[in-house]
């Protein structure tokens, strides 16, 4: 068993509840009720729900990479899982210091969430 992939896993499934949970209270209910035109409004929805699913498989991913005998094959997947989330930590990153915000690192957290799954995948990964 790989113990980094394994908190990776765990990790990532912790931040898609937390995503599931707080960004439809947060974001999801506020962006539905806005007054932006309903069809980027449902774009938006439906990349939410995307995003959803993506946090949901990729921590069911790296549970199961934990869980088997780490090989050249799966070495390539562990290192997408882990790039996938630096990039999603990236972009947070760079939307949040785009723009001018007082303490603008806390006020878009998600990439705090992000980097830490990035890690572990990175470390755990053949």
């Amino acid at each position: 068993m790989n113990g980094w992939l394994l908190a990776a896993g765990i990790t990532a499934l912790g931040v898609a509840a937390v995503h599931i949970v707080g960004g439809h209270r947060d974001v999801v209910r506020p962006l539905l009720s806005c007054g932006l035109a309903d069809e980027p409004k449902r774009v938006l929805h439906a990349v939410w729900h995307m995003v959803s699913v993506d946090l949901v498989l990729s921590g069911l991913a790296l549970l199961y990479l934990a869980l088997t005998d780490g090989t050249a094959e799966t070495g390539l997947v562990e290192w997408f899982v882990a790039a996938h989330f630096i990039a999603y930590a990236a972009a947070f990153l760079a939307v949040t210091l785009s723009v001018d915000w007082p303490r603008p690192l806390l006020r878009l957290p998600q990439w705090i969430l992000l980097l830490p799954v990035a890690a572990m995948a990175a470390a755990g990964a053949v």
